[in-house]
């Protein structure tokens, strides 16, 4: 009779590991994975509990802690990971944001090359995002999947309350995604996921000054974790005298918290950030001396209930709120000067249930967004008994507009073998903010699909519809610089894209083709040569097509004996062409046709020796609005131990003056020098 053999040896208990050449697993000349997993957690694992990373080590540059490709994201509405995404979710992860120069998150962004960052002051005070050739009105941004956008105005959208020591990952979803994200994701969406886990340190503080009386400060806490419960709160405040009228301060703060227990997760944030700054010629060439100042508070909570294993149940509740003061004019007040105020709060909620079957994974969502904006411009006239004081002046909120955006949504993923499809479906209805203006409804389908051969590629396509709502700046303004209308039109596209992905352990190469067809596109434009506002019009059918490619690799794929520490590259190019067809006349675009022809990023990181290591990222790129192409290289030093960080960065090395949006001059070198230092837990 067959009896099983048991080995009843010990087992060998590794109790210090090490890095070294003479260790054993080195010695082994393979890659080791050393850890437990159970059915549980593979149930319910998630983004916040598998994206979380420790800091790198110095001499680690090249290794790869966490597989990003397990990493949930939001290239459906189910959860997937990116490996399984049915779309390709480009994903900048921690050790990216570690190794780069970069202070701000726009500054991150830049950086990706699907993504378009004009920024008219430093460190990111006024920047407008956007993807694939589209405007800063056509992205949906989120923190933690919870919607941040403003849909007073996109050029307020980058008010992010969270910095770069909070963030895990970001990730950027290029094309149409109204299905998964509702009508403000015309041309993408980017979500940022902060770190939900304590670190190895309960507290974080770090200081840098440098150029133009630049100051900028932040602590961080993350106390230990119990079974149940975690939190973090950070903090930060900065200034600069900046250079030509763009002068800032700015604040924020950030807590979020989370407690789980076998079948729920509850997560909860509260943040609160606010700028001031000079606004140069930021909205108009003819002043340039304006200046603005927003604020914006977030707090919202969300759950993810698991009462079997096969379904689960996600409600959220959020609320924003932004606060805008413009002056055409500094320090010249009244409706005359062109100084207005507004204060839009948006809250909403959302039902979502997911379902796992063996035919798939499905999901059925039920979102509702209202939006309420009381301003000195925006809105209808109210009756002088309803006018609301503003706080600090002796002016009134005068004006309002409402508005009600509901969606229902409806998605089926099927995985089988190697591939993944994705079919959904938006139904989206939007109430009027205005007597004058009808409401409307749209459908955004869309379906996705990708085909792994191996371990090693990935092949996407895709097909999906989107809308755009105009904002309330759009349809409302109207001074000596700009008049918007009512009788906007939503903005409509189709988007198809095809993807392919290649990687191994030192070597990943991703490239994208796309091609969008919008109708009824919104601009603000001078119709004629004697034009002296920019009026805001549909224009139009913009068709817009591209190509790009990403390189990321160790260089020890090609020089492995060489370099004991071997650097790491990254390569970025992208093209845009646009074919623009419309019966309005347009004389000069302010955005929609100033999009951006090529792009090229390099980034190469090098430990130099010890704890030292280097960064140089490089960015040229040329657009369609008559300006030079240009070149910006920035440089960034440091010396890294597990207690301190020391560094610095120098922006624009070649201290090239350049334009790249309106008449703003962009600042030559800006040299930065700081430090952090963590309390390590006892």
């Amino acid at each position: 009779m067959y009896k099983p053999l048991f080995n009843k040896r010990k087992a060998i208990i590794f109790k210090r590991f090490t890095n070294k050449g003479y260790a054993l697993f080195a010695c082994l000349g393979k890659e080791v994975i050393v850890g437990t997993l159970s059915a549980s957690t593979l149930t319910y694992a998630k983004a916040d509990g598998i994206s979380t990373r420790v800091e790198l080590a110095a001499d680690s540059l090249s290794r790869q802690e966490v597989k990003l490709d397990e990493v949930v994201v939001t290239g459906s509405r189910a959860p997937l990971t990116a490996w399984q995404s049915p779309r390709i979710v480009a994903l900048i992860s921690r050790e990216d944001i570690l190794r780069s120069g970069a202070s701000s998150i726009n500054d991150i962004l830049k950086l990706a090359t699907g993504v378009d960052v004009r920024q008219r002051g430093g460190f990111g005070v006024q920047t407008d995002i956007s993807i694939n050739g589209g405007t800063f009105d056509q992205i949906t941004i989120l923190l933690n999947g919870i919607n941040i956008s403003n849909p007073q105005t996109g050029h307020n959208a980058t008010d992010f309350p969270v910095s770069l020591s909070d963030i895990d990952h970001i990730e950027i979803l290029e094309g149409a995604s109204s299905r998964l994200f509702g009508s403000s994701a015309f041309s993408g969406a980017i979500n940022i996921v902060t770190s939900s886990q304590a670190k190895d340190h309960f507290a974080q503080v770090g200081l840098e000054g440098g150029s133009y009386g630049t100051v900028l400060a932040e602590g961080q806490l993350c106390p230990q974790p119990t079974n149940h419960h975690s939190f973090s709160v950070s903090g930060g405040y900065g200034r600069s005298d900046g250079t030509e009228n763009s002068d800032f301060e700015k604040g924020r703060l950030f807590y979020q918290g989370i407690w789980r227990e076998r079948k729920m997760d509850i997560h909860w944030q509260i943040a609160a950030s606010g700028q001031s700054f000079g606004a140069n010629t930021f909205y108009s060439a003819k002043y340039n001396n304006q200046y603005e100042k927003t604020l914006h508070g977030l707090i919202s909570v969300s759950a993810d209930i698991r009462p079997t294993a096969s379904l689960a149940v996600k409600p959220s509740l959020y609320a924003n709120r932004f606060d805008d003061h413009y002056q055409l004019t500094r320090h010249l007040e009244g409706a005359d000067m062109g100084e207005n105020y507004h204060r839009m709060d948006t809250w909403g909620g959302s039902l979502s249930l997911h379902y796992d079957s063996r035919v798939g994974k499905s999901v059925i969502d039920a979102d509702i967004r209202k939006e309420h904006i009381l301003s000195t411009a925006y809105g209808e006239m109210m009756d002088a008994t309803r006018w609301k004081d503003i706080q600090g002046s002796d002016r009134h909120y005068d004006h309002e507009g409402k508005r009600t955006n509901m969606g229902i949504f409806a998605e089926h993923n099927i995985l089988w073998r190697r591939w993944t499809l994705s079919a959904g479906l938006l139904y989206n209805h939007v109430t009027s903010p205005s007597p004058l203006l009808a409401a409307s409804s749209s459908w955004s389908p869309g379906i996705d699909i990708s085909y792994r051969p191996n371990q090693h590629l990935k092949l996407t396509a895709s097909w999906n519809r989107a809308i755009r709502i105009p904002t309330y700046t759009d349809l409302f303004t109207n001074n000596v610089a700009q008049k918007g209308d009512l009788n906007l039109k939503p903005e409509r596209n189709s988007t198809a894209r095809v993807a392919a992905r290649w990687r191994d352990k030192d070597f990943t190469i991703t490239a994208n083709a796309f091609y969008s067809h919008g109708t009824d596109m919104i601009d603000w434009v001078y119709e004629h040569e004697s034009s002296t506002q920019y009026h805001a019009l549909n224009i139009g059918k913009i068709d817009n097509m591209g190509v790009s490619i990403s390189v990321a690799t160790t260089l020890k794929c090609l020089m492995p004996t060489l370099l004991s520490h071997p650097p790491k590259l990254t390569l970025g190019y992208a093209f845009i062409h646009q074919d623009h067809d419309t019966q309005q006349p347009i004389f000069k675009s302010l955005y929609a046709l100033e999009y951006l022809r090529h792009k090229v990023t390099a980034q190469l990181s090098q430990r130099i020796w010890k704890q030292l290591t280097a960064h140089c990222a490089l960015r040229w790129q040329q657009r369609t609005n008559g300006f030079h192409p240009y070149t910006k290289i920035d440089m960034k030093v440091a010396w890294k131990t597990p207690q301190y960080d020391l560094f610095i960065k120098a922006d624009n090395i070649t201290n090239h003056r350049y334009y790249d949006i309106g008449t703003v001059l962009q600042p030559g070198i800006w040299l930065m020098v700081g430090g952090a230092y963590r309390f390590s837990k006892r």
